[in-house]
């Protein structure tokens, strides 16, 4: 009998540290990597010939809002495709868990599917994710917004009061206590935009009692940007967190060119206190369909419309068209419904991807009609248009924001690295040849270049299809606590 389950042979492995290239052969053995030694050296019963390939750690994708994606689509096509491994949901303030009102509103409507999915606390919600076997891994923020549902129903047009603030901040401890990673805010929104500085920092207090992260949608990415960044930097001093500014971008035409302004405010910042921030590859960002920024955007395109389904995919300015009204007006006859938003200069979105605080998130919305290419292209646009044809970095640092950086930041013991002892998330890809084909107008197609994906040392991606392997976890804040001590 073999001494390993699997054994990628002769390729080239980009470790995650940002390492240059180096040959050798990865062994597998049950869900951890067991040894790297040199071409050649190494046998399996079951062997993958790497031969012109670059073999890296599954990429994380640190913003998602894949929470019942998971358990409804447990294969999670869009992300394995792409050689993501563990994704990090609850972003912009929505989670599905702890979720106590039975009404589910329109705001939720950015990561349900179905309303079974909610769960009272977080330890029932985790407990549906690995009754799903999804085919990768999930780790899971408390949403902000959330927990303002919860406590205040439809009342959000208000900061909430000393009480409301105290069984917010219980929650989320609760929370915290049975495996949650953090806490995200979404002030943009109008379920938040009430909330005061010192309510989200008040609610954040056991983030520093349990070393959870707070990641932040802030209130403004745009003409007020500075403002809303040392809000957000702030939010984390008073919570004793670390602080990760979520799809950094200087939205609208007005505010093209401002990296030069908010870059530096992080470099500045980041001297002071643990701050980090994600970017997505793209000029065009996603939500939900909000009237009041369309006159920022160059272009929308309806992703969803619960009201006119056919909809989905077109121009609203087209729409508005034929329905013979303003672009406002098309929108208001349409809701509920989803955008994508043209609003970023490419320079910008360049400048963003190659500060040294940037990480790689996709924020795709799983549910979408006719969603942002973003949810299946992020990555591999990454390392093939960005890092190699454009050479904006180099193919291993590329890497590096995929995955070690992105695990030391969200705590992620055990995960990011090619190394002995690790769990056995593995990316196989072709460096020559990966691209994303997404686009927008043919948003669901699968990535070019990625030959093989392991999570926990199951195939969950090979030759262009679902590999089978369903050994996904939702990953537990304590339980990686623990590790690291171990």
């Amino acid at each position: 009998m073999a001494a390993y389950d699997i054994v990628i042979r002769n390729g080239k492995v980009a470790d995650g540290t940002g390492k240059t290239l180096f040959a050798a052969d990865v062994a597998v053995k049950g869900d951890r990597i067991a040894s790297i030694d040199s071409p050649g050296t190494l046998r399996g019963d079951n062997e993958i010939d790497a031969k012109g390939k670059v073999v890296a750690p599954g990429f994380i994708d640190v913003h998602t809002h894949d929470d019942t994606a998971l358990i409804d689509n447990p294969t999670m096509a869009m992300k394995a495709s792409q050689g993501v491994t563990t994704v990090v949901c609850g972003n912009c303030g929505v989670s599905a868990a702890p979720y106590l009102r039975p009404d589910v509103g329109h705001w939720m409507s950015l990561i349900i599917k179905k309303k079974e999915n909610l769960s009272k606390d977080f330890a029932e919600f985790a407990g549906k994710v690995e009754a799903a076997k999804p085919a990768i891994n999930g780790a899971f923020l408390i949403g902000h917004g959330t927990l303002r549902i919860n406590m205040m129903g439809d009342d959000l047009n208000r900061e909430a009061t000393q009480a409301e603030i105290a069984r917010m901040r219980g929650l989320l401890d609760q929370s915290l206590e049975q495996g949650a990673i953090g806490m995200s805010s979404g002030l943009f929104y109008a379920v938040s935009s009430a909330a005061s500085t010192a309510e989200v920092a008040e609610v954040a207090q056991p983030l520093g009692k349990w070393g959870g992260v707070y990641t932040a949608h802030m209130r403004d990415e745009g003409d007020h940007i500075l403002k809303a960044m040392e809000e957000t930097f702030e939010i984390g001093r008073r919570a004793h967190a670390e602080v990760i500014v979520s799809h950094h971008k200087c939205s609208g035409r007005s505010n093209f060119g401002r990296m030069a302004e908010t870059l530096p405010k992080f470099t500045e910042a980041m001297k002071k206190q643990q701050i980090a921030f994600d970017v997505y590859p793209y000029i065009a960002g996603s939500t939900i369909l909000r009237t009041d920024m369309l006159e920022r955007a160059d272009k929308v395109l309806i992703t969803w419309s619960d009201k006119m389904p056919g909809m989905s995919g077109r121009d609203l300015a087209d729409i508005a068209k034929d329905m013979g009204v303003s672009m406002k007006e098309a929108g208001e006859r349409i809701q509920p419904a989803g955008a994508i938003y043209f609003m970023m200069d490419e320079k910008d979105v360049q400048a963003a991807m190659s500060h040294p605080g940037a990480m790689i998130g996709s924020d795709g919305i799983p549910f979408d009609a006719h969603p942002h290419p973003r949810l299946w292209g992020t990555f591999p646009r990454v390392l093939g248009h960005y890092s190699r044809d454009l050479k904006l970095f180099p193919l291993e640092d590329a890497v590096r924001r995929m995955t070690s950086y992105s695990a030391q930041r969200f705590h992620l013991t055990g995960r990011g690295q090619i190394e002995r002892g690790y769990y056995a998330d593995i990316c196989v890809f072709d460096p020559a040849t990966v691209i994303d084909t997404a686009t927008f107008e043919k948003p669901t197609t699968p990535a070019a270049g990625i030959d093989t994906v392991l999570c926990n040392g199951a195939i969950a991606w090979r030759d262009g299809k679902p590999g089978g392997g369903r050994a996904g976890r939702a990953l537990n804040r304590r339980q990686m606590q623990d590790e690291a001590k171990a």
